[in-house]
């Protein structure tokens, strides 16, 4: 075949495969959050023959490769067992790491004619779901609930409201990379739309982490835009940081007693995680080398439900130091990989997509949760259509 034939043909087919990603992804949020985890591994599938590995990203894979080989080690010393093969991460890890990073690296197969439309997708998909995020806010969920009827399932209102909220965890990911393609009036309009569509829903659902995640995304997009050069690498080290310290510095917060000081005024939510904390450092510092195993924080309920709700502790207890070393280089890497000599939009939004990821996984999910490792390739892959387009005006056009 013609090498130029080859090129435009594959060209389409991963720029269409990420089209359709990327369409679904409002779907996915509002009504399936879980769905995440099949819908990015089949898109890795499908574009895995043209994975791109770039020289800079050297440090990364080597980090995730050495995670995953301890990881998958430390099962024969983790006091959990899964009792059917759904319940093998280690070997679901294998998969994930392989699919899901096919689908964030065909970003970079996408011809660059391709990627204005791209963008369009993914601002059409991302102003799609801050809309229904609204319209279950003001409706209290009735819109999920009425999807549910359709299908002959019942679910309690609580619940309901829990599971349209995850939409807010997809959307505070990809808000930035969709700021960060406009330019003109649209950025401005769509930073109203997406800024609502983020804290009305929080507000009224009553979930705090999307707040959290905010703040500290706009302090690392002011840091990138303020210093480009220097600003990624002190996000790095802050990151790598927090790996390497997270025992010391949550054992020196119960020490000096910042939790008892704060509980009048945290919710039980909150507190419950705290409870979660204070557990998994006293089980890290009681084995801090080899960890318990992956997956082990699994087997020390109840005082630990599932995992500790935060990812530097989760990766300590599971995976020790040499967990804790491998997802510090990670993250430095990400991180300092957003380095530029000027000002660029793009880069301060993907260090706070980032930036964003860290924040929900320090206070709500499972490190190996397959929709959320998912959904981090996911907007992996938005980061790395903006950088490489060019920012649009759709002021005039409907997104």
């Amino acid at each position: 075949m013609n090498p130029r034939l080859h090129e435009a043909t594959s060209g389409r087919w991963t720029a269409g495969v990420i089209a359709g990603l990327l369409a679904l992804t409002p779907l996915l949020g509002w009504a399936g959050a879980l769905g995440f985890a099949p819908a990015v591994a089949l898109a890795g599938l499908l574009t895995l023959p043209y994975v791109r590995v770039r020289t800079a990203d050297r440090a990364l894979l080597l980090a995730l490769f050495t995670a995953l080989v301890w990881a998958c080690a430390s099962i024969f010393w983790s006091p959990w067992r899964a009792s059917d093969l759904e319940g093998q991460t280690g070997l679901k890890l294998v998969f994930m790491l392989a699919l899901y990073g096919a689908a964030a690296s065909a970003a970079r197969a996408v011809p660059e004619a391709r990627l204005a439309g791209l963008v369009r997708v993914l601002l059409a998909a991302t102003v799609l779901l801050a809309l229904l995020l609204l319209a279950e806010a003001a409706t209290g969920a009735a819109g999920y609930k009425a999807l549910l009827a359709l299908a002959g399932e019942t679910v309690r209102p609580d619940y309901a409201i829990k599971n349209v909220a995850q939409g807010l965890y997809v959307l505070t990911l990809l808000a930035p990379p969709a700021l960060a393609a406009t330019t003109g009036r649209t950025r401005l309009g769509l930073a109203v739309l997406l800024g609502a569509g983020i804290a009305v829903p929080a507000g009224v659902f009553g979930y705090d982490a999307p707040f959290l995640a905010l703040a500290c995304a706009l302090a690392a997009a002011g840091l990138v835009l303020g210093f480009p050069a220097r600003g990624p690498r002190v996000l790095a080290g802050l990151a790598a940081g927090a790996f390497l310290l997270a025992p010391a510095l949550a054992k020196g917060a119960f020490v000096l007693g910042l939790d008892a000081r704060l509980a009048p005024f945290l919710s039980e939510s909150w507190l419950q995680r705290i409870g979660y904390w204070r557990r998994a450092v006293d089980w890290i510092w009681a084995r801090p080398l080899p960890g318990w195993g992956l997956d082990a924080s699994r087997a020390f309920g109840p005082g630990i439900r599932l995992h500790p709700h935060d990812a530097a502790l989760q990766v300590w207890m599971e995976l020790g130091l040499i967990g804790a070393v491998a997802a510090a280089i990670v993250w430095a890497s990400i991180f300092s990989g957003l380095s530029r000599p000027a000002r660029t939009p793009a880069a301060a939004a993907a260090a706070a997509t980032a930036t964003v990821y860290l924040a929900f996984g320090a206070v709500s999910f499972g490190v190996w949760q397959e929709w959320w490792l998912g959904l981090g390739a996911l907007s992996a892959l938005a980061c790395i259509l903006v950088l490489r387009a060019r920012p649009i005006d759709v002021s005039a056009r409907s997104v």
